[in-house]
């Protein structure tokens, strides 16, 4: 359907897929009234000035609308609730087209429109915002006759808020993930969002990832006080301790990680080294028979701690100068694009709300309290269930390769 017709789609399929939105002759009144689903970040029209880099949208113009015919429009116009108006005169003829930024640049004038801003907008359908989710939920729910007679707004945006934050811990699809290079002090700053992590990876030449793990075989001390010669802590002018770089930081950056994952042979694959300070007699080949093996030094990944004195996550030696995928868990309230609940979870939403406004609540009947903690777990459950997106060819696919015998 290229033309919305009163559903839920507003945008057309120019709006949507390229980003471009155009406006035939003649213009009424220099006025071009946009209808994206993104709201338009106007700097200024004069490419020479720094507020235009913060345009996320160009603006082109054509005598007769003839394709190839649109050149960029750097004339004075102004843009105030996504409606663009044009300050210089505007002939009968003229035909604009607004360009939202885009990978590819667009297809008018230049193709220089670059930008994320198109490709920030695929997918949205599959949501709604936290926004929508409130009021919905003030007009489905609350009201004489309805399950909450009253209730301030305020209290449904901090009962969604928590919801949403909830959700984003085990439920919704909040995984977000950084591409990072490793650094030769081996440390990198954890992201502003960031909660938790889920998976550290760095990967090869072939972009396949290889699991990082977290280590116990050394910490970030949390405080490195200085010492006198008693082993007192060391003040400064203000009553304050004096910190100190950490030894133990040190000496693992600067490590041989090889005594710890690696046995030492030499060219006739003799062991010279089981790795853990022992003399060994067996190959590189046989690292499984040594007494005593650890699957958390039998890797050779590498290994990760979270350093929350500086707030970063530190890496071993062997990862310096490698590319590694940081893959973590949000609260889904950092930035306004990120308060957005998908379809198959809102139900759950509203009934996590209803039942944190009246658990809250004094004198209110208990069945009614526990009626409604059971739906919020129902619904909840169903909502896990839609959002793992387990579908049935991949379980028999799954059982299939349960009965296949690997030959070789």
């Amino acid at each position: 359907m290229a033309i919305p017709n009163n559903g839920l789609i507003t945008e057309t399929n120019a709006q949507y897929y390229a980003g471009s939105q155009t406006f035939q002759a003649p213009i009424a009144n220099s006025k071009l009234a946009t209808t994206f689903d993104t709201d338009l970040v106007f700097g200024n029209f004069d490419p020479t000035t720094a507020g235009y880099n913060l345009n996320n949208f160009r603006l082109y113009k054509s005598d007769d609308g003839a394709p190839g015919s649109f050149s960029e429009y750097t004339s004075a116009y102004t843009v105030l609730n996504n409606e663009i108006t044009i300050t210089g005169a505007v002939t009968a003829n003229d035909w604009f087209v607004v360009q939202l930024l885009s990978q590819y640049g667009g297809e008018y004038g230049n193709r220089d429109a670059f930008g994320d801003v198109v490709e920030d907008n695929y997918g949205g359908y599959s949501y709604t915002t936290l926004e929508d989710v409130i009021t919905n939920f003030m007009v489905g729910y609350v009201g004489a006759g309805k399950l909450i007679p009253s209730v301030k707004t305020t209290d449904v945006i901090f009962f969604a808020k928590r919801g949403l934050q909830e959700f984003s811990y085990d439920t919704l699809k909040s995984i977000r993930s950084q591409e990072l290079n490793i650094p030769a002090n081996l440390s990198v700053p954890l992201p502003q969002d960031y909660v938790n992590y889920v998976n550290v990876s760095w990967i090869d030449g072939q972009g396949i990832k290889h699991i990082i793990y977290p280590t116990t075989l050394t910490t970030n001390p949390y405080e490195i006080p200085g010492q006198d010669n008693q082993g007192i802590a060391i003040q400064d002018n203000i009553g304050e301790n004096v910190d100190t770089t950490s030894i133990t930081e040190e000496r693992w950056a600067t490590n041989n990680l090889e005594q710890i994952n690696a046995a030492q042979s030499n060219l006739t694959g003799m062991l010279l080294s089981d790795g853990l300070g022992y003399g060994g007699m067996y190959g590189d080949n046989y690292f499984g028979q040594r007494y005593g093996l650890q699957p958390e030094t039998a890797q050779v990944n590498g290994w990760f701690t979270i350093n929350d004195r500086n707030g970063k996550m530190s890496f071993s030696s062997d990862l310096a100068n490698k590319l590694i995928i940081l893959e973590y868990i949000s609260d889904g309230l950092g930035y306004d694009a990120d308060m957005r609940i998908p379809k198959l979870a809102e139900e759950a939403l509203y009934a996590h709300i209803s039942h944190a406004i009246l658990a809250t609540r004094i004198n209110q009947p208990e069945y009614v309290i526990q009626r409604l903690r059971r739906e919020k777990s129902a619904k909840l459950r169903n909502a896990k269930i839609r959002l793992s997106n387990i579908k049935l060819n991949e379980f028999v696919q799954i059982a299939r390769g349960k009965s296949k015998w690997i030959k070789y």
